[in-house]
């Protein structure tokens, strides 16, 4: 009987990952189809950088940069002239000809919001987006990368299984 309850400890024990990877993926909204291209520039006022905006345009959305539908960039609204993108090297580590758009998804192999990295190339999200990457699978969930029209130096980075999006670095 002992050894029974080391066996099915044993188990439990090794299958806790998978209910755990289950529980993960189920958060959020079905992502939908992916943007077949980056945003436009924007046009309208610069919106004033909030520390705790809430991006829920409808109701089950998330509350992180997202995008409707495939077409509409939910959040891309700072405007050129945020300062928190300003770069005074903008691509100081080169620029990013690995492929953008939906014909190009990259599946992530390992790190962290500080560094993470795919098919050898290097990136980082922009410090104060870390909280809107919190749901992100580090190892293995797919992003599409695009450019960014309005801060220089900087590309978005689009999670395929949440629909949400984040400014992210090139590294090299």
């Amino acid at each position: 009987m002992k050894q029974f309850h080391l066996a099915l400890a044993a188990v439990l024990a090794m299958s806790a990952p998978a209910f755990a990877q289950h529980e993960h993926e189920q958060q959020g909204r079905p992502a939908g189809p992916p943007p077949q291209r980056g945003p436009e520039p924007y046009h309208g006022n610069q919106r004033a950088p909030e520390e705790h905006r809430d991006y829920r345009d409808q109701p089950n959305h998330p509350n992180a940069p997202h995008v409707d539908n495939g077409r509409t960039w939910v959040g891309h609204d700072e405007g050129r002239n945020d300062q928190r993108f300003h770069q005074d090297h903008p691509w100081e580590h080169g620029r990013f000809e690995g492929g953008f758009g939906p014909s190009h998804h990259w599946r992530l192999e390992g790190g962290d919001p500080r560094r993470f990295r795919f098919h050898g190339w290097y990136w980082t999200v922009a410090p104060w987006e870390f909280s809107y990457v919190d749901g992100w699978l580090w190892d293995s969930d797919d992003i599409i990368i695009y450019d960014d029209p309005d801060h220089p130096g900087w590309y978005l980075a689009y999670n395929t299984r949440l629909g949400t999006y984040v400014h992210v670095e090139y590294l090299g």
